[in-house]
């Protein structure tokens, strides 16, 4: 089988993998908060530049708003993420062999099966990084810096995914300061290529320079508030091995040795410094376990290259016969831990046997079902418990009372589910539900999910219980009462800056 149709087949299994566990469980919390994004299209978020928004309105009118309607794009971008890392790896020179086994390790990474299952800005980042890694790759070898532009159209567009784009894009340019490749630095088409990135971001860059740089508030709020769990240095690089198969270690350390070790890495040797700038910038940033991640293929495609030639004797023959073996049913093993292939019932099961959890990313309580499973269950149960109350009111009441969600996840529910069940859109003080404002209402009827009772009675002339919300799954944050308050005691305009909550 030639290379092409081999990673051909590795890209289309993750895509069916995706395809099929993608239907399972439920819309995920920030999934409905996206696609409330979407409705609201704008150059910039709170929490995000614009263009998850984009995708979001993109897929429901193109393809629907059912779970797989909108998990196809990740999917798509997930088996992507194969073809460009076996690309990475032909580029530094990896055969057959080493063109495979870069794919398979992308395939069988645990942190890559999660980020590909839902709608996110994660699912298309590593494409943006990787895709400007290949442009310098094909610069470094051709020595045609016309290829910079591509690289600042990649760049730029990467910025409205993700700002973290500028932590690899700096790790890039400081890479090749470092190296004799700087040559290919000063020509008009690197400056030019800049501009082009940044043409591109300026949009974003305006309305966050209009709204006070929100997200920069935002990202100080986290960090006082210890929301994300804390990791150290020994704790961040085992959950990183944990993350992308605990079998696949000894070929990015490999991609590490091709970048500084090795003879045919050396000409490369600035994408291994971009690699390592990335890790240093986020590990001073308070990381999260996923950060880092988006620089792996990198790894992945060098440590193939160093592994084919380790390999090439024939007394190892049988190691390229037996690894790809090996990391395809360790990979087996530990998807259900972070893809819903399993019921719940069963994944809790199955993980109890294992031993094994996902990686936590926040320092939340939790039930019996880790984070990334748990939020995605239990919101349009939330939106039919406010739905019964709400449709017993007159009217004329109806007409004036406002659904107020504490957090995005709550207010993007019943702004997808309530159509159906005759609620109008939410209100909430909540990363950008906040900037949209109290879309009208007075305050004087207003349904409120969550929250306590004695500040709603301090603000309200009655305040009463009118539903509980609870799934066994969903997060236990997400059980709560449902209140009925009336007669604000001030115009809900006035009292809104007060509700802001970006956090």
């Amino acid at each position: 089988m030639g290379a092409g149709l081999l990673i051909a087949c590795i890209a289309a299994a993750k895509l069916l993998v995706h395809l099929y566990a993608g239907r399972h469980y439920g819309y995920f919390v920030d999934e409905l908060y996206y696609l409330a994004c979407g409705q609201h299209l704008a150059w910039g978020y709170v929490d995000q530049p614009p263009l998850i928004a984009f995708i979001a309105r993109f897929e429901r009118a193109v393809f629907g708003d059912s779970l797989s309607a909108i998990r196809l794009l990740p999917a798509l971008s997930g088996a992507a993420k194969v073809i460009v890392t076996a690309l990475l790896a032909r580029e530094l020179g990896a055969g057959r062999f080493g063109q495979a086994l870069a794919a398979l390790t992308l395939l069988v990474a645990p942190g890559f099966l999660a980020l590909d299952h839902f709608l996110s800005m994660n699912a298309f980042e590593p494409l943006f990084w990787m895709g400007c890694a290949y442009v310098v790759i094909r610069i470094i070898k051709t020595g045609n810096t016309r290829l910079w532009l591509w690289f600042g159209l990649w760049a730029g567009l990467g910025l409205e995914n993700k700002h973290s784009m500028l932590i690899f894009g700096f790790g890039i340019i400081a890479g090749l300061l470092l190296t004799p490749e700087r040559r290919i630095l000063w020509n008009r088409w690197f400056w030019i290529a800049g501009a082009l990135a940044f043409q591109l971001f300026l949009p974003n860059l305006v309305w966050n320079i209009q709204h006070h740089f929100p997200f920069l508030e935002l990202q100080e709020n986290i960090r006082r508030s210890g929301r994300n769990v804390d990791l150290s240095l020994v704790s961040f690089f085992g959950e990183q091995a944990l993350t992308m198969l605990p079998l696949s270690l000894p070929v990015w350390l490999a991609g590490l040795w091709f970048f500084f070790g090795s003879r045919q890495g050396k000409t490369f040797r600035a994408l291994g410094w971009s690699w390592v700038m990335a890790l240093v910038l986020i590990l001073a940033l308070n990381p999260r376990v996923y950060y880092l991640w988006p620089a792996f293929p990198l790894l992945f495609a060098g440590g193939a290259v160093s592994c084919e030639s380790w390999l090439a004797s024939p007394r190892l023959r049988w190691v390229k016969a037996v690894y790809p073996v090996l990391l395809v049913v360790m990979g087996a093993m530990l998807a259900p831990i972070v893809i819903p292939v399993l019921s719940p019932e069963n994944y809790i099961r199955y993980s109890a046997a294992m031993h094994l959890q996902q990686p936590r990313v926040e320092n939340h309580k939790l039930g019996p079902l880790p984070q990334l499973f748990a939020d995605q269950f239990g919101w349009e149960e939330m939106t039919a418990t406010v739905a019964r109350f709400y449709n017993t009111l007159p009217q004329d009441v109806r007409a004036k009372t406002a659904i107020f969600g504490q957090n995005y996840g709550q207010a993007g529910a019943i702004d997808f589910f309530g159509p159906k069940y005759g609620l109008p859109p939410a209100i909430s003080g909540h990363q950008n539900y906040f900037l949209w404002g109290p879309r009208g209402y007075t305050g004087e009827s207003i349904i409120v999910m969550e929250g306590k009772r004695s500040d709603l009675e301090a603000n309200c002339a009655t305040v009463d219980v009118v539903g509980h919300v609870y799934h066994p799954y969903s997060m236990p944050y997400e059980h709560f009462d449902v209140y009925y308050c009336r007669g604000l005691k001030m115009p809900l305009a006035q009292l809104w800056p007060s509700v802001k909550n970006w956090d």
